[in-house]
């Protein structure tokens, strides 16, 4: 599976779903100016990152799968 450039690219978009979470959600907690400037935007790229992570995953199922 570690040789599969499908499951490298899905697990490289799940890790960068998760930055992404990470910084919104210290972002959150820290609150002020930039938590109010950047909240919106953090959950539009997080939202993007994991609509791209779920494409690979489910192509890498599919492909995996025999489909």
């Amino acid at each position: 599976m570690l040789n599969d450039p499908l499951f490298i690219a899905a697990a490289i978009a799940s890790l960068i779903v998760l930055a992404i979470l990470l910084l919104g959600i210290g972002s959150f907690a820290k609150g002020g100016e930039f938590n109010r400037r950047n909240a919106n935007k953090f959950m539009r790229w997080r939202i993007y990152a994991q609509f791209a992570a779920v494409v690979l995953i489910v192509g890498f199922a599919y492909l995996r799968s025999g489909g």
